[in-house]
């Protein structure tokens, strides 16, 4: 709506509209605030919730991160550090990201980081290395959820140095998963797709592989194939996915990749590479297996923000709609607390078959 247009609803003049979208005029009167919401036709609880003014903690969260990340020097502790309190530290922060829990992530990982660093410079060995090397890559997969790509792929990066100087091949491959996920988000695919692929063939085993050394390779490869079907090589990204289902057969599901994952991936490949038809099709099969159950809340959020995609790119906005609440359901910050979320929901909010409380969705994230 135009301010007049509006304003005609209100029986208001347009002044007015005016002053009150400049913050001129406040509206401190409930029962003004029930006469915009019913112009509006959302619920009062809508305006009266999520005020603007409210710090971002995420982005608090950043800063933080970066200045740790700035932090060139980190002198020894007095006091040798307890490498269990550190690894059990590295355990809670991981179950935040598995959650979606990203402000109290970003929070916690300027100290953890800080901790690990300094827990190096006093013990310097394979021990600590193991834990410095998932703390960068876990800076860095927060910050891609939050769309701070360069930052994420300097703090992936530092942590693939540190692997590399163990000359540990399964840490290596460890490191590269984030490292590919940064180099996704700042839209170096190739480069992406490279190190996935590379990581992928030193960690295969020439025997019998480790259950942890099986779920790494077909991690990696399902990387390989989310960055070929970001750069339009849809042959190749499904030449990958069928290798990664064969390392997941018979992989137990709940470790972290297994064939429920391999299924997103094949979803979201297709999303990727601009087929919504063939997507949502998908989609749809998967979800009738139930196999979103096995996936960590983050996985399954982000998973069901790709597929809302394909239902807006597909004209069917009441079903975008839908899954973008069910993607809120399971994991908020996955909705509330990424920028590139906030376009679609403002896209699939502005239709008249969106769900009305798509319309409460926009008004907090102030997109309407």
């Amino acid at each position: 709506m135009t301010q007049q247009q509006f304003a005609d609803r209100l029986g208001r003049s347009k002044s007015w509209v005016d002053k009150v979208e400049r913050g001129v005029r406040r509206l401190e009167r409930v029962s003004s605030l029930r006469e915009v919401a019913a112009a509006l036709r959302i619920d009062l609880d809508v305006l009266l919730a999520d005020r603007p003014g409210q710090p971002d903690r995420a982005a608090a969260g950043v800063a933080g991160v970066r200045a740790a990340l700035a932090r060139y020097h980190v002198a020894a502790p007095p006091r040798v550090p307890d490498v269990a309190a550190l690894r059990a530290r590295l355990g809670h922060a991981e179950q935040s990201y598995r959650h979606a829990r990203y402000p109290e992530l970003l929070a916690l990982l300027p100290g953890l980081l800080d901790a690990v660093r300094a827990a190096q410079a006093a013990r310097p060995g394979p021990a600590v290395d193991a834990l410095l090397v998932p703390v960068y890559g876990l800076v860095a997969l927060a910050l891609v959820k939050v769309d701070q790509g360069e930052l994420a792929w300097l703090a992936a990066d530092r942590g693939f140095a540190v692997a590399l100087a163990t000359d540990d091949a399964r840490l290596v491959a460890a490191a590269t998963v984030p490292l590919t996920q940064a180099l996704r988000c700042c839209g170096r695919r190739r480069s992406a797709m490279a190190a996935a692929l590379v990581a992928a063939h030193r960690v295969r085993p020439a025997g019998a592989a480790a259950p942890g050394d099986a779920a790494l390779r077909g991690t990696l490869l399902v990387q390989a194939a989310l960055a070929a079907a970001g750069r339009g090589d849809g042959r190749s990204a499904g030449e990958l996915v069928d290798q990664a289902a064969e390392v997941a057969r018979g992989l137990p599901e709940g470790g972290g990749f297994g064939p429920a994952s391999v299924g997103a991936a094949r979803v979201v490949v297709a999303v990727f590479l601009g087929d919504a038809g063939t997507a949502t099709v998908r989609h749809e099969r998967w979800v009738a297996g139930d196999g979103g159950r096995w996936l960590p809340p983050e996985h399954r959020a982000a998973y069901l923000l790709d597929v809302a995609r394909a239902y807006a790119r597909a004209g069917d906005l009441r079903r975008a709609g839908r899954t973008l609440l069910d993607a809120e359901r399971t994991a908020r910050s996955e909705v509330h607390h990424r920028p590139a979320v906030r376009d679609l929901v403002a896209v699939v909010a502005r239709s008249g078959t969106a769900p009305a409380d798509l319309t409460r969705l926009a008004a907090t994230l102030r997109v309407t």
